[in-house]
């Protein structure tokens, strides 16, 4: 393995490496240090998870002049989520240079970051959408940028803003060193690269990143409208310690989370509408434990840094196989084993077999479980907690209570009394989920192409990702397409 301080990199930045208990390089961060501290333009193309924030983030750094108090280096990240993570990341690398780090994203308040922006920040990370917003009101000049870095370019351009990107870069210097990070590669990604880059280097993590081989993958077809009843069912005989469920739609989030909670469950939903400290919030009690399911949409998880999880519940199979890996990926982190489990109806079944290309490994068919397996299931949660109890050890105060009883009743009845009472039965309360149209039979599109951004339908004219079905056009607030319509869709109450 390659340590950092074998990258060239200054006394200072090792410092804070050193702070955060980094001592070796991940494959990506030991190719890409080095050429970046190059001054040379490079595509690193590689999965969450592996290290890049890192990767980019101990050159931009190292490379600051502190003394100068101008803008040097801009990030621009997908997603609020992401921009905050990348910059407290950056903070945490900066603070043997006192390196002064800002982000700047939607959901804010503006006139906030524009008082932070006059504290002359050395380096900015945001989102596209608010970084031009701040060059259009010149409250951000980026006369001084000699480094750019794209990350999750990919997503950046699923979520259509390739054109926001494109004019944030022609608003910088051309004498500048450009990064650019993506898990895939499509034409516009490329196109975009060959405009704005020179000779970019290529560093390419392995293929095995791409797979998940510590999680054990399933799953279950079944209709619509028992989809709920399941996963309840599921939750049941897993109890699982941290679970994260994905919904395709922010809609979905809402009712399954709002859902959960009718049935006992503790669950809080998470997608782009919620104010930022409602985001923060609830990820600060889901990391702590004092909720047991977090519902998300795939835009909000992305780049959330969270340890822990033991079960990832897709409850909407995603649209590419890409989001897939995604979602499953939150599990079965640093080594350990995770459970990752899709629902498909039978329309779905093409998008299955893609994932499970993408992936390089069959999912296995999982049997949707009984209401007695449920309890069953809850039981054998009840009784390992009263073996823990009675392995803790601390019972003597309780004995003589003990002793009452067993002179009333015997054993066994007073044993399943117990078992009974803290066992949580199935509760049938009815719960309204408005249902999501299947995604279109494989049929309906063309192949998944990763080169082309995905599945394209047929008989489409326009590939502009902003004009996709469901794309909500943020200036006006009409939505296109009917799959995301509450007007256009049934309901389903699950008993």
């Amino acid at each position: 393995m390659v340590k950092f301080q074998d990258l060239g990199i200054s006394a200072a930045t090792m410092k804070s490496l050193k702070r955060m208990g980094f001592e070796e390089a991940t494959p990506i961060q030991a190719e890409t240090i080095p050429l970046s501290l190059q001054h040379k333009d490079l595509i690193g193309q590689a999965q969450t998870g592996t290290g890049k924030t890192a990767a980019f983030g101990v050159p931009l750094v190292d490379k600051v002049d502190v003394a100068n108090e101008v803008i040097q280096g801009i990030i621009i990240a997908p997603t609020r989520e992401l921009a905050i993570q990348v910059s407290e990341e950056l903070y945490k690398i900066g603070f043997g240079k006192r390196t002064r780090v800002l982000s700047i994203f939607g959901g804010q308040d503006i006139n906030r970051q524009i008082r932070a922006l006059k504290n002359n920040p050395h380096i900015i990370v945001g989102t596209p959408g608010r970084i031009l917003d701040h060059i259009n009101r010149k409250t951000l000049k980026l006369d001084h940028v000699n480094t750019v870095i794209l990350d999750e370019a990919d997503e950046m351009l699923n979520m259509g803003f390739i054109d926001d990107i494109e004019s944030i870069l022609s608003k910088i210097p051309e004498e500048r060193q450009t990064l650019l990070f993506s898990a895939t590669m499509p034409t516009p990604i490329r196109k975009m690269a060959e405009r704005f880059m020179k000779e970019p280097q290529i560093v390419k993590v392995k293929a095995k990143e791409m797979t998940v081989p510590l999680i054990e993958q399933y799953y279950i077809e079944t209709q619509e409208k028992t989809k709920f009843d399941i996963l309840t069912r599921l939750l049941d005989i897993q109890s699982p310690e941290l679970a994260i469920i994905f919904g395709r739609t922010k809609r979905r989030v809402d009712e399954l989370s709002e859902a959960l909670n009718l049935r006992g469950y503790t669950a809080e939903g998470i997608h782009g509408d919620l104010s930022q400290a409602k985001r923060m919030s609830v990820l600060r009690k889901f990391k702590e434990g004092s909720i047991d399911v977090l519902v998300a949409t795939d835009v909000a998880a992305r780049g959330l840094d969270i340890s822990g999880v033991t079960h990832v519940y897709n409850f909407d199979i995603p649209q590419d196989p890409e989001s897939y890996v995604h979602r499953i990926g939150r599990t079965g982190r640093a080594g350990k084993e995770g459970v990752a489990i899709t629902f498909i109806t039978y329309r779905e079944r093409s998008y299955l077999q893609v994932v499970e290309k993408t992936t390089k490994r069959k999912m296995e068919k999982m049997i949707p479980p009984t209401v007695d397996q449920a309890i069953e299931g809850q039981q054998k949660a009840v009784m390992e907690k009263i073996m823990q109890t009675i392995d803790a050890n601390n019972l003597d105060s309780y004995k003589e209570a003990a002793d009452d009883l067993l002179a009333q009743k015997d054993a066994n009845t007073i044993v399943a009394a117990v078992l009974k009472m803290l066992t949580k039965e199935p509760d049938t309360t009815p719960v309204r989920l408005t249902e999501e149209k299947p995604l279109p039979m494989k049929q309906d599109r063309k192949p998944y192409d990763k080169n082309n951004n995905g599945y394209r339908d047929r008989n489409r004219q326009n590939h502009n990702p902003r004009q996709r079905q469901g794309y909500s056009n943020k200036r006006t607030g009409q939505q296109n397409g009917s799959s995301y319509s509450k007007s256009n869709s049934n309901s389903n109450t699950y008993r």
